[in-house]
């Protein structure tokens, strides 16, 4: 059965007229995760530089996928504990082991990801985050 969530944000900036933003999510597993601002000047919110982001949090079951290639490719014993928020560096991973993390990733769920976006993966949600995306992207 699917679920359907949505959250809604306004905010009033200084220079410009009132602002209302809506983000509806919508799947059996999507969370709400996070929203994030960013701004310059001092000032909240900055008309120029206002960035807003909206995250999904990853299904459990990618994650856990995730979690197992991890654990395979770094050599961690079968019961060593890894979550979410796991970095790869905290695991032992340099370069090398996240590019072949990477392309473990992309066999195993049959996508392509970009050189620009593999450099920005440091921890296991944000694999298993990027990788529904790209899965969500497919034809």
């Amino acid at each position: 059965m699917a679920s359907l969530s949505a959250t809604s944000l306004s905010f009033k900036s200084l220079s410009v007229q009132p602002k209302r933003i809506s983000q509806v999510v919508s799947g059996e597993a999507s969370i709400f995760r996070s929203v994030s601002f960013g701004c310059t000047k001092g000032r909240f919110p900055y008309s120029k530089n206002l960035r807003l982001q909206v995250s999904c949090a990853a299904k459990a079951e990618t994650v856990q996928k995730v979690c197992d290639i991890v654990r395979e490719q770094l050599a961690l014993p079968a019961d060593s504990e890894l979550t979410p928020e796991s970095k790869f560096s905290a695991l032992g991973a340099d370069s090398l082991d996240t590019v072949e993390i990477v392309m473990t990733l992309e066999e195993k769920f049959k996508i392509s990801v970009d050189e620009s976006d593999a450099q920005n993966i440091t921890t296991i949600q944000e694999a298993a985050d990027l990788i529904e995306q790209l899965v969500d992207k497919k034809p």
